[in-house]
């Protein structure tokens, strides 16, 4: 799954691109938050991420807002809709997944396997 999400973001603008890979080494000193699904909690971080809050973790991870979820969110985060709305709209859409590396600390946590080209079949 998650190939196949990186092959969909390097192709998205001309058709080819690079996918970079790289071996996750857990540091269990680092500041991780971790949101296996959409939660109120999940809603309420990545509000106030937009918003333009800090946050102290190093990594973050959990489902990543498409343009679908994303506007709703700026709708939700703007008024514009309610909570329970926001959740009426995203309960049928599938998020895909996100890993976010915030410090210099969580990136010493990646180490590089290798690049490949990957082109759109379409």
């Amino acid at each position: 799954v998650l190939q196949e999400q990186a092959k969909r973001w390097a192709v998205r603008h001309s058709g080819k691109g690079i996918i970079n890979e790289y071996l996750y080494v857990p540091d269990e000193s680092l500041k991780i938050l971790t949101f296996p699904e959409m939660t109120e909690e999940w809603l309420d971080f990545i509000v106030s991420c937009r918003n333009g809050n800090p946050h102290s973790y190093d990594i973050v991870e959990g489902p990543m807002a498409n343009d679908t979820i994303f506007n709703y969110i700026q709708n939700f985060a703007d008024g514009k809709i309610s909570r329970t709305a926001f959740w009426e709209l995203a309960k049928f859409k599938k998020p895909t997944h996100q890993i976010s590396f915030h410090t210099a600390k969580a990136l010493t946590t990646l180490k590089y396997v290798k690049s490949y080209e990957v082109y759109d079949e379409e």
